[in-house]
């Protein structure tokens, strides 16, 4: 039997492997794993995950899917209970920042579920930008400053870059919107 496996520019064969073989199952599921990292207890960012993946969101207790990826509608199987999904489409670059209006829907939509008990992942394409800011966003409104959660994102997550001028620039704004929102009720 030969199996060839194409994945992001990759291009693997495997022969003689047969379906049920330890190696078969090494090999795919190198290639299937989420690329995803705990923040918090309650808080998950990363990189898109495939609709292969809803199982393993759903066994991590995930009850909210947000997607920042413009570029691609989330998968059907984020739909299904016990995962929802937001699609708040952005784009990552400087030219388009992220707007605050979208990382408060995706705070209002993740409390919620996080006060419920229930856990939130933020992704976006690669896991670094648009993922990090509304992680940040959601830190913020559970608490920490601005400073604390893209340091926490950081630590937690090698990929994230959350201290990237114009995802910065838009997590600070964030902060200072939800502040004053708090400060008025």
């Amino acid at each position: 039997m030969i199996l060839k496996l194409e994945a992001r520019g990759w291009k693997l064969e495997a022969r003689r492997w047969e379906c049920g073989s330890s190696n078969l199952q090494l090999l795919t599921s190198k290639l299937y794993r989420m690329d995803i990292s705990q923040i918090t207890d309650y808080l998950f960012v990363g990189a898109r995950p495939g609709a292969q993946h809803a199982g393993q969101l759903g066994a991590l207790d995930v009850r909210l899917i947000i997607s920042m990826c413009g570029e691609q509608r989330p998968p059907e199987a984020f739909s299904r209970p016990p995962l929802s999904v937001l699609w708040l489409r952005t784009y990552d670059t400087f030219l388009t920042p992220i707007p605050v209006r979208k990382l408060m829907e995706g705070v209002r939509a993740a409390l919620p579920v996080i006060e419920d008990g229930g856990r939130v992942l933020a992704h976006c394409h690669r896991g670094r930008h648009r993922s990090a800011a509304m992680g940040a966003a959601i830190l913020i409104a559970m608490g920490h400053s601005a400073d604390e959660a893209m340091q926490l994102l950081r630590d937690r997550r090698e990929a994230a870059e959350p201290q990237a001028w114009y995802i910065r620039r838009q997590i600070k704004k964030f902060e200072q919107h939800w502040r004053m929102e708090r400060q008025a009720l």
